[in-house]
């Protein structure tokens, strides 16, 4: 439903729940479950309540508010990161843009099974789901754009197995900075899309009135 059909009421109420949701998942981001010695961090469901925005109210109003978010994290997060030591100005906006701005914000594609799958605790868990591999491809092009650098310190200074060392030996360095990023980033992003995606099933299953909220069904015209 567009936000020029909806009365003065809904729009204050959708706005008010987005103001909301966007404080705790800034909130959440904070709360580290697990944070790995190398980089990264896996945090408590921090991208749940903008996934449940985008289930609710659509993508694009998903888009929108994961934008918002990623714009908050670049401001909380930005100016104490490592990742941007030694970063041209072109490369900081290329790694803000790539990062942050977009990585936030495909977070709220999670509504993208809500027409195609009828049961709404399979189609918000996998709309996560997929929500959340998009941001990690996003952390991917960017970790090899701008960080592959680190693959030889990662695999044989962190790491140091025989492993690691078959690694560093046969592959290129442009594949070792491929398979840096792909390793690094999922560390932390495939164990946040497992927690994230069962959290939002147990949410949308077993929480009635959020349930409803979110699977509502509006038969005014788009």
């Amino acid at each position: 439903m567009s936000t020029n059909s909806l009365t003065r009421t809904e729009k204050t109420k959708r706005l008010a729940l987005s103001g909301v949701m966007l404080a705790l998942a800034t909130v959440l981001s904070f709360v580290k479950v697990f944070e790995w010695p190398f980089g990264g961090s896996i945090t408590a469901c921090s991208m749940l309540p903008v996934a449940m925005l985008g289930y609710t109210y659509g993508m694009k109003w998903g888009l929108l508010s994961g934008l918002v978010h990623g714009i908050l994290q670049a401001v909380l997060g930005a100016a104490v990161s490592q990742a941007f030591a030694g970063q041209g100005a072109a490369s900081v906006a290329a790694i803000l843009a790539i990062d942050y701005l977009f990585a936030f914000s495909v977070t709220g594609l999670s509504g993208i099974f809500k027409n195609r799958i009828s049961n709404h605790t399979v189609s918000f868990a996998l709309g996560t789901a997929f929500a959340i591999f998009l941001r990690y491809i996003a952390h991917i092009v960017s970790g090899y754009i701008f960080f592959r650098s680190y693959a030889g310190w990662f695999f044989s200074d962190f790491m140091a197995n025989s492993f690691s060392a078959m690694l560093t030996e046969k592959c290129s360095p442009s594949l070792l900075g491929f398979l840096y990023s792909v390793i690094y980033n999922a560390a932390y992003m495939l164990p946040e899309l497992v927690i994230t995606s069962f959290a939002a099933a147990l949410v949308i299953a077993f929480i009635g009135p959020v349930r409803k909220e979110m699977i509502r069904l509006d038969t005014r015209k788009k």
